[in-house]
């Protein structure tokens, strides 16, 4: 992560920036660029989005996004992947989706490269979980083991998220109640990094 020293930015100030490739995020007053996604970073958020959709959009039930900007909490990221329950999905008023989305995700999916800070990671995880986000999955594909941050009762920085690991091949990963629909086990997870 490249962190650009700017005395004094605000959000808004951020925001109005060109985007940069890889993405930067303002964080507590800091633009903080993403690392540059490699070969299994990008072959599971690859096929992970298409999966999740194929399970949970043709039922109008939510949506992943990779890549998404989320601004909220005085933070704009963006994870690797965001998924929004259909009726938290922000729209213009055509109906469409809206090309803002100032809320953070349902769920909240990143992929860990390795070159990134995995504490800067965390800290966004858990800065979703208290905003509204049901759940956190950090993936390290190195370690081929997934965390998953729940939110259940968090309502402050100051509490505590209950955190489950899951490696075992025939682990079931949890996913948010409203995607009970999608399933994958860490093993399927990992497999996409054969094919």
């Amino acid at each position: 992560m490249v962190q650009t020293p700017i005395k004094s930015i605000d959000l808004n100030t951020f925001l109005t920036l060109p985007e940069t490739k890889p993405a930067s995020e303002f964080i507590d007053g800091q633009i903080i660029q993403k690392p540059m996604p490699q070969g299994k970073h990008s072959t599971i958020q690859g096929d992970l989005v298409p999966a999740i959709n194929a399970a949970l959009k043709p039922e109008k039930i939510a949506r992943a996004y990779p890549e998404l900007r989320c601004t909220f909490g005085g933070r704009s990221i963006v994870p690797d992947v965001a998924v929004f329950s259909w009726e938290h999905i922000p729209r213009d008023n055509d109906g469409k989706v809206a090309n803002v989305f100032a809320l953070a995700p349902d769920w909240t999916i990143e992929i860990l490269s390795p070159e990134q800070s995995q504490t800067k990671v965390v800290r966004n995880i858990l800065r979703c979980l208290t905003h509204s986000t049901q759940m956190g999955w950090l993936i390290d594909p190195d370690e081929e083991l997934v965390f998953v941050y729940f939110a259940d009762n968090l309502g402050t920085l100051d509490q505590q998220p209950k955190i489950s690991v899951f490696e075992n091949k025939e682990d079931l990963l949890p996913v948010p109640e409203f995607a009970e629909s999608f399933q994958l086990t860490v093993g399927q997870l990992f497999e996409w990094l054969e094919s």
